[in-house]
C-alpha cells in the first residue's frame, strides 16, 4: 500500500474518531489522534469533552513507550499553548514521536503554525494536508468563530412540497412524520444553542430541548417586546440562565426586570426596523462561546436571518404533501426577492430520505 493510500486510512480513523464527541467539545474543536508504528495502529484517541485532555495526548498515554519513532495522525495541528490544559506539541516531542501527519493547520492565533515550526525544530517530520477538506467540515463552527468571530448558522424547516408550513387555519402539526420529527430532535445535540421567534414559543409552545438529557443546550428567543411568558415550556426543566431572551428597548422594564431577577438572560439588543438586530446579537453570543445555532423558526426568522447573510447552511425537511392554499404560511418569508436569479441558492447539496420523506441539506452560496 502507497504512503498516500496509508495516509488516508489512518486520517479517515483519526477523523471517525474526532466526529465521536460531535456536539461535546465546544468551544473547542473536534480532534481525533492515531499513532501507527510499522504500519499498524499502536494507539488511538480524541478529545471527548472541553477541558478534559486533548486527542494526542489520550493517545500518547495509551501507546507508552511504542510511541517512540512512530508516526502520530492528527486532524488538527497540536496546541502550542496553556489551555484548561498543557500545550500538546511538547507531549509531542518528549514522546520520540519521528513523524506528525496533520490534516490541517489550527486556525487560532495562539498555535496557527508554532506547533508544526516546533516540531520540525526538533527534528520531527511533518505533513500537512491530508483530507484537508473533510477535516475543516467537522470543525467548520470552530473555525468561522476563531476567524469571523461569529457563530455557524443552520437554519431549519419543515414543509409541504409546495413550501408550507402551516394551513390558512394555522393548523401544523405534524407536517413531517415521527421518524423525521425524531432525526430533528437529534440534531439539536450537535449544536450549542436553538433560535426562534416569540411566535413560535407562543403558537406552539416548543420545550427546545435535545435528545441527549446531558447536553447543555441554550434556547435563545427573538423578542422584541418580551411577549412570552415565563411559563412556557422552554423555561421548565432546565435552569433559567440557560435561556437566552434576546430583546429591544421596546420591552416593557417591569417584565424585563422581572425576567432578570428571576435568573434568566435577557440580552437588550439594538432593533432594526422594530426588530432584534440579529447581526449584533450573533456577534454578542459568539463572545459568550456560543459557536453553533440551530434556527428552527419561524419564517420570518429564517427569512430575516438569510438577507442578513447570517445563514451558512439549510436543511429543509420536504414531506411529499400539498397544500394548496395562497393564504397558507411559506416555510421562509420576508426576502422578497424580485428576481429569481437573485434568489439565495444552496450550492454542495446532499439529499437524504427520511421514512418517504426528502432532506436538502447545503451551504448558502455567497456571492459577495
Amino acid at each position: 500500500m502507497s504512503t498516500k493510500n496509508n495516509d488516508t486510512l489512518f486520517m479517515q480513523q483519526a477523523m471517525d474518531l474526532a466526529l465521536k464527541a460531535k456536539g461535546n467539545t465546544s468551544p473547542n474543536p473536534m480532534v481525533g489522534a492515531v499513532i501507527v508504528k510499522n504500519g499498524k495502529v499502536v494507539s488511538s484517541g480524541y478529545h471527548r469533552r472541553c477541558g478534559g485532555d486533548h486527542a494526542e495526548v489520550i493517545a500518547l498515554k495509551k501507546a507508552k513507550g511504542k510511541a517512540k519513532g512512530a508516526t502520530l495522525y492528527v486532524t488538527l495541528e497540536p496546541c502550542n499553548h496553556w489551555g484548561n490544559t498543557p500545550p500538546c506539541v511538547d507531549k509531542v516531542i518528549e514522546s520520540g514521536i519521528k513523524e506528525v501527519v496533520i490534516a490541517i493547520k489550527d486556525p487560532n492565533p495562539l498555535t496557527n503554525g508554532k506547533s508544526i515550526n516546533k516540531l520540525r525544530s526538533s527534528k520531527v517530520n511533518v505533513r500537512v494536508g491530508v483530507l484537508a477538506q473533510e477535516a475543516k467540515v467537522i470543525n467548520e463552527a470552530f473555525i468561522k468563530h476563531v476567524k469571523c468571530g461569529m457563530p455557524f448558522v443552520v437554519a431549519k424547516c419543515a414543509q409541504t412540497l409546495d413550501g408550507k408550513i402551516a394551513a390558512s387555519s394555522g393548523h401544523s402539526k405534524w407536517i413531517t412524520s415521527s421518524k423525521t420529527r425524531e432525526y430533528t430532535h437529534k440534531l439539536r445535540d450537535e449544536f450549542d444553542a436553538i433560535l426562534v421567534g416569540s411566535n413560535t414559543v407562543l403558537k406552539d409552545d416548543p420545550s427546545l430541548n435535545g435528545s441527549k438529557k446531558n447536553k447543555k443546550i441554550k434556547k435563545i428567543v427573538l423578542d422584541s417586546k418580551l411577549n412570552i411568558s415565563q411559563k412556557a415550556s422552554l423555561f421548565k426543566g432546565v435552569k433559567p440562565n440557560d435561556c437566552i431572551i434576546a430583546t429591544t428597548k421596546r420591552a416593557s422594564k417591569d417584565k424585563l426586570k422581572l425576567f432578570i431577577s428571576n435568573g434568566v438572560d435577557v440580552i437588550v439588543c439594538p432593533d432594526t426596523q422594530g426588530r432584534v438586530d440579529m447581526k449584533w446579537l450573533f456577534k454578542e453570543l459568539a463572545k459568550r462561546k456560543i459557536l453553533s445555532i440551530l434556527i428552527e423558526g419561524g419564517a420570518k426568522v429564517i427569512g430575516s436571518a438569510l438577507k442578513a447573510k447570517l445563514v451558512d447552511k439549510m436543511h429543509v425537511f420536504i414531506a411529499p404533501k400539498i397544500l394548496g392554499d395562497d393564504n397558507a404560511l411559506s416555510s421562509i418569508v420576508g426576502l422578497n426577492v424580485l428576481n429569481v436569479n437573485k434568489a439565495v441558492e444552496l450550492e454542495k447539496v446532499n439529499i437524504k430520505i427520511i421514512n418517504k420523506e426528502i432532506m436538502v441539506e447545503g451551504y448558502v452560496l455567497r456571492n459577495s
